[in-house]
């Protein structure tokens, strides 16, 4: 079963356009990923990049992968990154505790069916999966979360804390390391799972890697080398000195144009808020830089420069001595990254969810200022996970899934007047239609006595009507509580399938299902994905 992305809230019309009506917003995407006529061509222009920037990124990513049992699949890729004809399908994400929720998976097994499709269709180049580790941003509170489904069926969020203040400016998360603190998080995570069968390998899998002492991003690696390293997964980690030395063309270019930079980003960003909307707040300079107290946006100041919330400036002679010595300091912010990304490797197609392909039409106009060659974007795949005694009770209410995406209340309202011997909202809206006759006849009548009174009578009547809703809500809640048993019902279904009022995908951790099905449950998924329907699947389970 599929649900069109126009039927569930939430998505923006860009993203809908790009997937389903792409004249729309051909003039700020250059690459039409529908266009399959259009591939070789790309895949061409890729074999014209240096040959000594393929062997280096080769040559780090080997160096990453160092002391790791990798497959065979995964050590031929870091091989054949080096060849001309090899083009990347990449895809990324923060690296979110417990590997965050379902939507990274999906994210990866797209990335990887991509890369295996396109190696059947076009036999002349190698396809190879790359999952890029978000390990520069520094939004803690984003990754130090998790949501699952508690044993009481409620959505419980479990959360890390470090023991710092919650505005502490930590740094980059590729340089967080687990204290002690870590081990009560796994515990109450794994609290929440009930007792199966399954329940110890998956506790066996978290202890293992979230730990005190072990940094944050090599916890997230582990878990995708873990059940993608047999795909030839490669996972690549930008918080590395020797990348960064890489990318100094990049993040000198930016800072030395970036007024005429900004200029374009504006000008992209305004014609999109005409029609659409604009993703991401353009900065004047688009890298942070690190200090000993954390990551900060690089903002330009008359002729020179600071870092947000310092008040030191730097000349733009220091900054780019500090570039060229120590770039490893600087790392880019949303705008930049993917310029960063696609420099580096050969990348033929970049996976994405709804906010990247919108952000997407703000890069795209970029990549010709630095002379790299933009990616195809490619959606991810996006999944509801069904199992079988959840359908039962949809069927039981007489919904559908499509019925969850509108408000909880409502929901309920509609299900329990289903249910219902007499419809409440029919008895009151007879009842108010009978009460504003009577008003009018009231206020006719006294017209004639004195205009004043029609006024008071009006406001007689609205405080009367205010009573009227009053009574209906307090009879649809007494209705409800006469349908206890269908209200939990509701809640239950809806927290599983739709919980916090957003899909699936986008809230529960792997976990909540692996610990019912096992972990093989993500080998199961990974063949039932369709990745080039462009829709919303349900999977039965």
């Amino acid at each position: 079963m599929y649900i069109n992305y126009s039927d569930i809230p939430g998505y923006q019309n860009l993203f809908l356009d790009y997937v389903y009506e792409f004249e729309n917003v051909e003039k700020f995407y250059s690459k039409n990923f529908r266009d399959t006529s259009a591939y070789t061509a790309h895949f061409e222009k890729l074999k014209g990049r240096e040959q000594s920037l393929r062997n280096n990124v080769a040559g780090i990513i080997a160096k990453q992968h160092k002391g790791e049992k990798l497959s065979r699949q995964t050590e031929l890729n870091i091989r054949l990154l080096k060849e001309k004809n090899t083009v990347a399908v990449i895809t990324g994400q923060q690296v979110g505790i417990f590997g965050g929720p379902l939507y990274t998976f999906y994210k990866t097994i797209t990335t990887i069916k991509l890369a295996q499709q396109l190696q059947e269709r076009f036999v002349d180049y190698n396809f190879i999966p790359v999952f890029w580790l978000e390990t520069e941003d520094h939004d803690f509170e984003e990754i130090a979360r998790v949501f699952a489904i508690s044993q009481g069926n409620k959505v419980a969020e479990i959360s890390y804390d470090d023991g710092k203040p919650f505005d502490e400016n930590r740094g980059s998360t590729g340089d967080i390391v687990f204290n002690k603190n870590i081990q009560e998080t796994v515990t109450d995570f794994l609290n929440t799972l009930h007792d199966t069968e399954y329940k110890k390998e998956i506790t066996t899998l978290l202890e293992n890697n979230y730990k005190s002492e072990n940094f944050v991003k090599d916890a997230f690696k582990n878990l995708l080398r873990y059940f993608f390293d047999e795909n030839g997964l490669l996972i690549f980690d930008p918080h590395d000195t020797e990348v960064k030395q890489l990318l100094k063309p990049i993040f000198k270019k930016e800072i030395s144009n970036f007024r005429s930079l900004t200029a374009k980003a504006v000008e992209v960003s305004a014609e999109l808020e005409e029609t659409y909307h604009a993703q991401v707040k353009v900065k004047p300079i688009n890298l942070f830089m690190n200090d000993e107290t954390g990551r900060y946006l690089i903002e330009p100041v008359e002729n020179e420069y600071r870092l947000r919330t310092k008040r030191k400036r730097i000349t733009h002679e220091n900054l780019m001595a500090l570039l060229e010595t120590s770039p490893d300091k600087f790392s880019p912010n949303v705008l930049l990254r993917p310029i960063c990304q696609d420099y580096l490797f050969p990348t033929g197609f970049y996976v994405g969810g709804p906010s990247e392909i919108s952000y997407y039409a703000q890069v795209d106009p970029l990549y010709n200022f630095f002379d790299v060659e933009s990616p195809f974007i490619f959606p991810r795949a996006s999944v509801t996970l069904l199992e079988k005694n959840v359908e039962n009770t949809l069927e039981k209410l007489n919904v559908n899934i499509s019925d969850l995406f509108i408000e909880e209340r409502l929901l309920k309202h509609n299900i329990v007047k289903n249910k219902s011997e007499f419809e409440i909202g029919k008895l009151f809206e007879n009842s108010e239609t009978e009460v504003q006759l009577i008003f009018d006849r009231i206020k006719e009548q006294l017209f004639g006595i004195d205009k004043t009174l029609t006024d008071v009578a009006s406001k007689t009547e609205q405080r009367v009507m205010q009573a009227f809703d009053n009574l209906k809500l307090k009879a649809e809640k007494a209705d409800e509580r006469q349908h206890d048993t269908i209200i939990k019902q509701i809640d239950k279904v809806r927290n599983i399938l739709y919980p916090n009022n957003t899909l699936q995908e986008r809230i529960i951790n792997f976990s909540y299902f692996s610990n019912k099905y096992g972990l093989d449950i993500i080998k199961w998924l990974f063949n039932q994905i369709i990745i080039n329907k462009f829709e919303h699947q349900i999977i039965n389970i």
